[in-house]
């Protein structure tokens, strides 16, 4: 059975973090220098794409890979959601 995406931007975080070479746990120290405790579990959920991820989450995530909130979402986001297919039915 095929597992639901709860986000769109698992992917693009984990691109940008293996971008930079560094692992989840770097990640989420650096989430936790930043002012957001994030354990290395939930970011591999997120980069999964199993987890959904709060606005909160979005903003540090973004602040600390150095890109801004939009750069999180795949290239393909807009027309893809044009398409449906990030309705609530396949991302629930």
């Amino acid at each position: 059975m095929e597992q639901r995406r709860r986000n769109a931007v698992g992917g693009e975080i984990r691109r940008l973090r293996d971008s930079k070479g560094w692992t989840q746990e770097i990640l989420a120290a650096r989430c936790a220098v930043a002012g957001y405790d994030v354990s290395r579990g939930t970011l591999a959920k997120i980069e999964a794409q199993i987890r959904g991820v709060s606005d909160i989450e979005l903003f540090v995530i973004a602040k600390v890979l150095g890109v801004k909130i939009p750069d999180l979402f795949p290239r393909e986001f807009p027309s893809r959601l044009r398409q449906g297919a990030y309705a609530q039915s396949k991302l629930a």
